[in-house]
């Protein structure tokens, strides 16, 4: 296969397709032009390790990049950072983009259009959303501009953080351990929806222990703004809880703007709809990986919106082998997700009493209590294990 493979994104399942679609390539006698867009100053980065760089267990910010700039494009791959694409033309086969720094536009022609243009933070529309202060956390950029809140001469002393999610928990831990006093808001009855509420209450315990506050059944009607523009409260029916920095850990949704734009399509949660082998749904030579997509979910056999870099760096390679003329297919995902709230371990994977609710199974509940090594052993913990299966096979 000959021709340009145009990648817009630069993180872990666009730099995953464009390198295996060099990889693939090579093996078939072709050289591919491959081009990356990538609107940040970073590439190939672990997301999910920011809320650890925020704490302080992660020491600088390079540890969380798994291949530089520079690498990739040792390796062949015309990388363009700060480059934003601007607009899709599927029938003129171009995208156009434009140079931040310097608002140079241009138009790139493409054989194959690849999107991997991941998640945003989902900002709520409430008064003072916008003030200074709040912040979402997705990119490497956005860690950074937290930690410069933190180390400016504000020196902020009261955190808030909206929503008890992986992320929510995981800045929550953060802030606990540099010393800020600490209140997670979550209109929930218990933290981690993504758990039942059963095993969400064991998160909540292991918070209130280590001296997080944890709001739950609390909705957030908005935010207080100082006379400076920065924020100064998050405000909740029962009353306005203080605050000098506030992290929104309330979700992240599918980027899909600028492909809605152009009229691919995307499904219930507004991801791209893509086929086993990555390719968008009746759109010849476009292709689509990450976070901006669904991926079937191989329990419920449903459509689901998952963002986890797992799954977009086996969907890049699956998406870099088919689109440089290979073959391969990515079956879809299980709801495997671990993280961890101070001593607390948590791990799921499948589907708990409320999805499979949805998903029409009759489902039977075990529950174990036990220890994570023998009871007799130094270190013996205790650990709480859930299984759900469908009544009568087994499943």
């Amino acid at each position: 296969m000959t021709g340009r493979i145009l990648v817009i994104g630069g993180d872990a399942a666009g730099m995953s397709a464009a390198s295996q679609a060099l990889r693939t390539a090579k093996t078939l006698g072709s050289t591919p032009d491959v081009v990356v867009l990538e609107r940040g100053q970073w590439t190939s980065y672990s997301a999910c390790g920011i809320p650890y760089w925020v704490g302080g267990d992660v020491e600088h910010v390079d540890d969380l990049v798994a291949r530089t700039p520079d690498e990739h494009r040792a390796n062949g791959i015309d990388l363009r950072l700060g480059t934003e694409a601007t607009e899709i033309d599927l029938g003129a086969r171009v995208v156009h983009a434009r140079e931040n720094a310097t608002g140079v536009t241009e138009r790139l022609a493409f054989d194959h259009l690849v999107l991997a243009t991941g998640a945003v933070p989902i900002r709520p529309d409430l008064p003072g959303s916008q003030a200074e202060g709040i912040h979402g956390l997705q990119t490497l950029q956005d860690g950074a501009a937290l930690i410069d809140t933190l180390l400016s001469t504000r020196a902020p002393r009261r955190a808030v953080v909206v929503g008890a999610g992986y992320i929510g928990i995981e800045v929550a831990e953060a802030f606990h351990r540099r010393g800020l006093d600490t209140t997670v808001v979550d209109m929930a009855p218990e933290p981690m929806t993504t758990l039942d509420p059963d095993m969400g209450a064991l998160v909540r315990s292991a918070m209130v222990r280590t001296g997080i506050a944890l709001r739950t059944g609390t909705a957030v009607e908005g935010f207080e703004v100082g006379a400076d523009g920065w924020v100064t409260g998050v405000v909740t029916p029962a009353g306005t809880i203080p605050a000098d920095v506030v992290v929104l850990g309330i979700g992240v949704r599918p980027n899909t703007r600028l492909a809605v734009d152009a009229g691919l399509p995307v499904g219930a949660s507004d991801g791209l709809r893509v086929d086993r082998r990555q390719a968008v749904v009746g759109h010849h030579g476009v292709w689509a990986a990450g976070d901006c997509v669904e991926s079937f979910h191989r329990v419920s056999e449903a459509h689901a919106h998952i963002a986890l870099g797992t799954h977009a760096n086996k969907q890049g390679r699956v998406l870099g082998t088919n689109v440089a003329g290979g073959y391969d297919t990515f079956p879809g995902v299980v709801g495997t997700a671990i993280t961890k709230v101070c001593d607390l371990e948590i791990a799921r994977t499948g589907l708990g009493e409320r999805e499979a609710a949805a998903s029409g199974f009759d489902a039977v509940v075990g529950r174990v209590e036990s220890t994570t090594t023998s009871g007799y052993m130094p270190g013996a913990s205790r650990m709480t294990v859930k299984v759900l299966a469908e009544r009568g096979t087994g499943r």
